[in-house]
């Protein structure tokens, strides 16, 4: 690893780890085409908790994020406010009491204060979703500094990044 991928990965960190409860969009794209038979994008608002390269969203396999994903696991993902912008892969973990799940679902819960209000766990449709980081940039201060990340090389890249 580069020494300014870790000095970019450990900035991602504070401002998204340690179990906070990020509001990011997602994009997607959307299962039909327009009329036009262009390929319509998608986004909207999830909470999201971040660890490793790899933000986690509790939902249900029926929303349409998740059929959409199933369908085309290609992302985008920005977190407004914080000048962050990554493309990834999304990946539905499955249902959430599943054991698999048990040390994400650890985490999701004391991220997400709110997540036994809103899940209804007993309901095997209520899942994690993973969304796997593969490239993205981080603006500090207007420009003033550019992480441009490759989250699978583990380095940072000269240009090229996400913006």
């Amino acid at each position: 690893m580069t020494h300014q991928y870790e000095e970019g990965i450990k900035l991602l960190e504070e401002k998204f780890g340690h179990f906070k409860d990020n509001v990011i969009a997602l994009a997607t794209t959307a299962c039909d085409k327009t009329v036009e038979g262009h390929i319509q994008p998608v986004v909207r608002e999830v909470d999201a908790f971040y660890e490793e390269g790899v933000f986690y969203v509790s939902t249900h396999e029926q929303s349409n994020k998740i059929k959409q994903i199933k369908k085309n696991p290609a992302v985008s993902i920005a977190v407004s406010g914080e000048w962050f912008t990554a493309i990834g892969q999304g990946e539905n973990l499955g249902w959430v009491l599943d054991p698999k799940n048990a040390e994400l679902r650890s985490k999701i819960r004391k991220a997400f204060v709110w997540y036994d209000e809103v899940n209804n766990e007993d309901d095997k449709g209520c899942c994690f979703l993973a969304i796997r980081l593969t490239k993205g940039t981080l603006n500090i201060n207007h420009w003033e500094k550019l992480y441009h990340f490759d989250f699978e090389k583990k380095v940072t890249m000269e240009d090229g990044g996400i913006y």
